[in-house]
């Protein structure tokens, strides 16, 4: 037997404790309003989103009787915190070196619900400075806008022999489909170029002598032909007058290229935790379309896939999966700054940018050329250490990962250069009295393959007075000769 009751009507909804908060900030998350039916359902989803502003300590809401029998009143109670930030972060990656950060940002501008951020980063191997702001209701409609500047500059390590400086934007707009399901629209526009260090970039040092060391330009391209790059009469090869491999000197030849490219995303997330989860998943599908102007044309799809799933309390099981693909628009290949480098992001036991294609020149860096294609698969079970406190912040892990990178599609050729796949096919009147356009050119030799790397380890996982640490220890199980391994990873930072 139902037996269905008197409908209620919210008579009003009294918003308390909000001292800096605008009213409006917090009505807007409610889906409900006075003169609508009571929805205990609809009342429950603006507590959560309130919660999840983390602009309050607390977020109470509560009933009371209201004038009439069909009458409630909705009491809101608040407590509100600090929600600017001004914060040195220090840190430290086997990736990235020493990292430090300093940054003032605020998340709630003047109480009207907006996100601002100045930050300054000076690293070992990257500096920059960015600004970002965001607009939570665009044109009061419950869609997320905002814009990033950003210039940024990276500088040769051991992972990669040259650097790169990048300056530009970008707008975002992010509009709730569901609860649970997000649409993401951006547009980006910025400059790029390739730098590199002093000692690898200067071809102006040949020996006067070298060019009459042989008899006819036909024994150096009998030479070339055969694999054998001369040497001067000091015993010194080209690469000692300042070579790199041919992708970065294609770049490099190239100047700043100019990048104008529109994509979107699509973020479906139904995490009980975003920062620590244990239920749930989350499943992301972006792609990105290079060629609106400038100078580069690409199409990118990246998909990323985690489920978690809590065996017994405690006991969290992790399956991420994740896959891309990158397609050269326009006739034209894709740039050695557009393409995949995978590490250890995608398969913990290699050096960042230690899978996939790379440079096998003899004399040269060796560097990672990257890829189009690249997936992953990743199992991990995540443990508390039942031998510490609860609240020491202590967790293991046990890992296996497995994936690829391959697809090398960019340049494999210099035509001013003659240079074609690591052979040297110099025109008339090249070699005698101009060397710098021989010698210093050798072309490039590289090898991409398809093949599964694979590897297996543990970790520790803190969460430290001074920020989140985690430690891998992984063992390849599959691997490549060419790629590079790297058996401990470490990484983490801290706010003061």
């Amino acid at each position: 037997m139902i037996d269905e009751g008197t409908r209620a009507y919210i008579e009003r909804i009294n918003i308390r404790g909000n001292i800096r908060t605008r009213d409006y900030v917090i009505r807007r998350e409610f889906d409900i309003a006075e003169g609508d039916p009571y929805n205990r359902a609809l009342i429950d989803r603006a507590e959560r989103r309130l919660k999840n502003l983390n602009f309050f300590k607390n977020v109470k809401i509560s009933n009371e009787p209201g004038s009439a029998p069909d009458r409630v009143v909705i009491n809101v109670d608040l407590e509100e915190q600090s929600t600017g930030d001004f914060s040195i972060m220090g840190g430290y990656s086997t990736a990235e070196g020493w990292l430090a950060q300093m940054s003032i940002s605020e998340r709630n501008l003047l109480g009207t619900g907006r996100y601002a951020k100045i930050g300054v980063t000076y690293g070992q191997y990257t500096r920059g400075a960015e600004f970002n702001f965001i607009e939570p209701y665009f044109l009061d409609d419950r869609i997320a806008a905002g814009f990033d500047l950003f210039a940024k500059k990276t500088l040769s390590n051991s992972y990669a022999s040259y650097g790169t400086e990048s300056y530009g934007g970008s707008l975002k707009f992010g509009i709730p489909i569901r609860e649970d399901l997000t649409l993401q629209l951006r547009y980006s526009l910025y400059t790029q170029k390739i730098t590199l260090p002093s000692y690898l970039n200067d071809c102006n040092n040949i020996n006067p002598d070298f060019v009459n060391t042989f008899a006819s330009p036909q024994a150096i391209i009998a030479g070339a032909a055969a694999g054998v790059f001369y040497n001067d009469p000091s015993g010194l090869t080209c690469y000692t007058y300042g070579q790199a491999s041919l992708p970065v000197r294609a770049e490099l030849a190239n100047g700043a290229t100019l990048t104008s490219a529109a994509g979107y995303g699509l973020v479906y997330n139904t995490l009980d935790n975003n920062k620590n989860p244990t239920s749930g998943l989350a499943l992301s599908f972006g792609q990105d379309f290079a060629g609106l102007g400038g100078d580069v044309d690409y199409a990118r799809s990246v998909v990323d896939f985690r489920s978690y799933y809590e065996v017994v309390p405690d006991l969290v099981s992790l399956v991420h999966l994740q896959a891309g693909n990158m397609l050269g628009l326009g006739g034209q290949g894709v740039r050695l700054l557009d393409d995949f480098k995978m590490g250890p992001n995608l398969v913990r036991g290699f050096s960042p940018a230690g899978i996939g294609p790379r440079d096998i020149t003899p004399g040269t860096a060796n560097d990672a050329i990257g890829g189009t294609n690249y997936w992953g698969a990743s199992f991990e079970m995540q443990y508390p250490f039942y031998f510490l406190p609860k609240d020491s912040g202590f967790r293991g892990a046990v890992f296996v990962d497995a994936g690829s990178v391959w697809g090398y599609k960019g340049e494999t050729q210099i035509a001013a250069t003659g240079e074609i796949n690591g052979f040297i096919t110099p025109s008339a009147g090249s070699v005698i009295g101009t060397p710098k356009a021989f010698f210093c050119q050798c072309g490039m030799q590289f090898v991409d393959n398809a093949a599964v790397r694979m590897s297996a380890g543990a970790s520790i996982i803190w969460d430290s007075p001074f920020g989140p640490l985690r430690f891998d220890f992984a063992y390849p199980i599959l691997k490549q000769s060419y790629d590079r391994t790297q058996f401990f990873a470490f990484g983490g930072g801290t706010k003061f």
